[in-house]
């Protein structure tokens, strides 16, 4: 059987990071069969990872857009807790991508570009990790790496 990995985007999402997760895991994962659920909201990301887990795929990628509101950021607590559980209990990797609408207030192109990096940096170590195990990222421990912004460093 081929091996299989998720790919969960929402509805809500001002950029398409469902396509952009899927066109870069094609590129790293040859072989994998991807299969791509598309949820109204963060809060129905657990469920569908969950399900894709369930189904055989070795891991998930969730791709999460939060509004400004209060209550996109609870919503968006839920959803991360969630997350952890589904990790917790499949025992299989669950990478959570997350944009905030936030991060770049009244700038829609900086925005954009903060969720294209962060999804193919994200992706790309999904890959990593089912490809080479859980010491997959050890050698880029405290370099200071970021998704969606440029590199800090180490210290």
């Amino acid at each position: 059987m081929r091996k299989c990995v998720g790919v969960v985007d929402t509805t809500f999402a001002r950029v398409d990071m469902g396509s952009i997760a899927v066109e870069t895991l094609e590129k790293h994962l040859p072989g994998y069969k991807i299969i791509r659920h598309t949820v109204p909201g963060v809060k129905d990301l657990p469920g569908a990872a969950k399900r894709l887990l369930d189904t055989g795929c070795e891991g998930v990628i969730t791709l999460g857009w939060i509004g400004g509101r209060e209550a996109d950021k609870l919503s968006y607590l839920a959803a991360s807790v969630g997350l952890i559980l589904v990790e917790i209990l499949t025992g299989k990797i669950v990478i959570d991508v997350t944009v905030h609408e936030d991060e770049a207030p009244g700038d829609p192109e900086k925005l954009k570009s903060i969720a294209v990096d962060r999804v193919v940096k994200h992706a790309r170590n999904l890959a990593l990790l089912l490809q080479r195990g859980p010491e997959a990222l050890v050698r880029e421990a405290g370099k200071g790496l970021r998704q969606g912004y440029p590199d800090v460093g180490p210290l």
